[in-house]
């Protein structure tokens, strides 16, 4: 191994070669030139000593080393976003960046009129959303702030209960025109519904807490809850989502509400590092307010 340290673009290189599986994808991405991408890798292996990739007929595979050098590669990237988002915020008035995560029902439907009525108050104040339903790891620094729909775990965390959101069935009008509206969770089985491709462990726990709903067959199957609601706001069938979202759109009708309702706990968490930011500290705020006012619908 090279006693010169290598420099840090090599580990986001090598990240990206990991992602994209070639070169010339990962030199697309990070608006790099192949050869450049190359000289990366050969310069990174060069400084640790052993090989980071073999090329097969599928592109370039990562060798075990690689793989192991990852998550430290990640924890590196994730660094080094956290320290360009506290340094934003370093020239006096309240500006910078915020990294926020959701999952993509709330980022998409329920985050942007919050996120509006902050910007208008620090218009100085640069918001960066993940919405995704893959968790990001705040400990680690992959984001400032997250809305979490399970309590959070980690003692290092600042954690406040906004409440707890219910969820029901809901359907379309043009929908139970055409097909009846169910009076019981038995009527279900006569019904075209919505629901998962794939059962979770956040799935599971929630079909636990839901003993009464029979086994039924899905007609429509995604694991985006963003294209769940899409099909029923469209008149697929019948599916499940959050009370407060369907009561936005007058054609949606909620269907068994007395047989039925699961409620999701939500939670605003940040890194206890990160209280006295006074960035963070307002976006942390404002999206507590806003998240209390959505759960009051």
């Amino acid at each position: 191994m090279s006693r010169i340290e290598p420099n840090w673009d090599f580990y986001r290189t090598f990240l990206m070669v990991l992602s994209e599986g070639s070169l010339s994808a990962a030199a697309r991405e990070l608006g790099l030139t192949q050869p450049t991408v190359g000289r990366h890798i050969d310069a990174l292996e060069e400084a640790l000593g052993f090989a980071m990739f073999t090329r097969s007929p599928q592109g370039l595979l990562p060798t075990e080393a690689a793989l192991e050098l990852k998550p430290y590669a990640e924890t590196l990237a994730a660094t080094s976003s956290a320290l360009l988002r506290a340094a934003s915020g370093q020239h006096g008035a309240i500006g910078g960046t915020v990294r926020i995560s959701a999952s993509e029902m709330i980022g998409i439907e329920v985050l942007p009129p919050i996120l509006v009525e902050l910007n208008r108050e620090y218009p100085d104040l640069s918001i960066e959303l993940s919405a995704s339903d893959a968790v990001e790891d705040l400990l680690r620094q992959e984001a400032d702030i997250a809305v979490r729909m399970v309590r959070p775990a980690q003692e290092a965390l600042v954690a406040l209960h906004i409440g707890a959101v219910p969820l029901g069935f809901h359907a379309h009008r043009s929908y139970l025109d055409r097909r009846g509206v169910p009076e019981t969770i038995d009527d279900l089985s006569g019904h075209s519904l919505i629901g998962f491709d794939r059962e979770t462990a956040a799935i599971r726990s929630m079909m636990a807490r839901a003993p009464d709903l029979p086994k039924v067959r899905f007609s429509l199957k995604t694991d985006s809850n963003v294209a769940q609601l899409a099909a029923i706001r469209a008149g697929f069938g019948i599916g499940i989502c959050q009370n407060a979202l369907a009561t936005r759109d007058p054609q949606l009708v909620h269907v068994i509400p007395d047989a039925f309702e699961l409620k999701l706990d939500t939670w605003l968490v940040m890194h206890e590092n990160l209280r006295a930011s006074p960035r963070c500290r307002v976006a942390f705020d404002a999206l507590a307010k806003g998240l209390k006012a959505y759960m009051r619908q």
